[in-house]
């Protein structure tokens, strides 16, 4: 079975940390660029930040310089790292595959990230 199972979320206090997960299953990620999106209450989905297969990461201008996305294709999970965290990171936290040889899209079923001030 193809999925994506994200974990780590959890409740923070400002300025705490978090790591993320996002581990494959049923597919290989190495032929796919990752990337994690958040969603917060009445507002659209947002990228986050993304890695390319052969590790290029890209970040929202909200999250840089405190985020940071790494991927291990030996173990076939993706991870955020996230620090200094500030209310505003509160959302649900969705894991996202794209496979760069078609048209294959996966996404994950999201874990809740809550800040507190």
């Amino acid at each position: 079975q193809v999925q994506l199972v994200e974990s780590g979320g959890g409740l923070v206090q400002s300025g705490g940390s978090l790591r993320l997960s996002c581990a494959a299953a049923g597919f290989r990620l190495s032929y796919y660029s990752m990337a994690w999106y958040r969603q917060a209450p009445g507002r659209e989905r947002e990228l986050v930040a993304s890695i390319s297969r052969n590790s290029n990461t890209n970040y929202a201008d909200s999250v840089k310089g405190r985020f940071t996305i790494s991927r291990d294709n030996a173990k076939n999970t993706v991870y955020l790292q996230m620090n200094g965290l500030k209310p505003e990171d509160t959302a649900v936290y969705y894991c996202n595959a794209k496979f760069d040889f078609g048209q294959l899209t996966y996404w994950g079923q999201g874990t809740q990230v809550t800040v507190s001030s």
